[in-house]
């Protein structure tokens, strides 16, 4: 006779409660799992206590009340200032830090984690606060595949996406920059074209079907085609269609235009420069993405 098996929800504990802290404790809550919190203002968990998480007195209580620790601080150097002192009490236990910072600074921290035996996992949040819990929310992590694994059930309460990388410790925070690095780049250049046209009274709301026709149609399909990043890993940059001595002449009009205008353009000189260096060497007909020869490590 087949038995069902109830199995209890793994206790929890989170460590930091900021805005992030606070939605990941409210995910495990609402999830049924016993939440255990922790912050240095302890008045930040008066919600969370009202929903049914016990707040700890100390980071030791709060580390020793649960089998799985998450902690979500403000950066590394904070983590470890917290947690160094507890050898004996993280001893055996799994901690997943969910905290922003560099990839070294992750691989590092797992090398910390297994002088003093504790299992290990690092992870990166790619959703504000709001999208936590729900199916279609990403969150990369990085570690013991075996690990992932064992408490993927429990780490989808976070974000049903959530994302195993491999057992580099620093590759989630790799993918977090690097997508990172591409919002920022776009909205820099997004502004900077409203105020290329704020110099004529031109409004963002005006401006707007124009935007979404080019990124639709030209900025999107030309960073997410297949065909592009496939080029990109074989290192060709052959092209029969926007090449770099065109792209050289388009920069040297923003950066002409920008100081015309009296508009900021430092950010666009460092490339310009790289355009210019390869069109002297010689390849002003490649793509203009052969620029990615002077980013990439060697």
């Amino acid at each position: 006779m087949n038995k069902k098996i109830n199995q209890e929800p793994t206790a929890v504990t989170v460590i930091g409660l900021g805005n992030m802290g606070v939605a990941l404790a409210e995910a495990f809550l609402k999830g049924g799992h016993p939440t255990t919190v922790w912050n240095r203002s302890a008045n930040k968990a008066d919600g969370l206590v009202a929903k049914g998480a016990a707040l700890a007195s100390t980071v030791a209580d709060a580390v020793a009340a649960s089998p799985v620790v998450i902690i979500c601080l403000s950066t590394y150097e904070v983590m470890h200032e917290q947690l160094s002192p507890l050898t004996d009490e993280l001893s055996g236990r799994v901690l997943v830090n969910l905290t922003s910072g560099t990839p070294d600074q992750a691989r590092n921290t797992a090398i910390w984690a297994a002088e003093r035996e504790v299992e290990y996992l690092d992870g990166a949040i790619m959703a504000v606060p709001q999208l936590i819990g729900l199916p279609e929310t990403l969150i990369f992590y990085g570690g013991s595949k075996t690990l992932f694994e064992a408490h993927a059930p429990l780490l989808r309460v976070l974000g049903g996406n959530a994302a195993y990388l491999g057992d580099d410790h620093g590759a989630p925070l790799l993918y977090d920059l690097a997508l990172l690095t591409m919002l920022y780049g776009s909205v820099y250049g997004y502004l900077h074209a409203h105020a290329f046209l704020s110099t004529a009274n031109i409004s963002p709301t005006a401006f707007l079907p124009f935007a979404t026709n080019w990124v639709n149609h030209v900025i999107a399909p030309s960073i997410t085609n297949p065909d592009s990043a496939r080029a990109l890993e074989e290192r060709n940059y052959a092209t029969d269609v926007s090449n770099l001595n065109t792209n050289k002449l388009g920069l040297e009009h923003i950066i002409r235009a920008s100081k015309e205008l009296d508009i900021p353009a430092e950010w666009l000189k460092p490339l310009h420069a790289i355009a210019a260096q390869q069109v002297a060497e010689g390849y002003g007909n490649d793509a203009f993405e052969r620029v990615f020869e002077a980013l990439r490590k060697s």
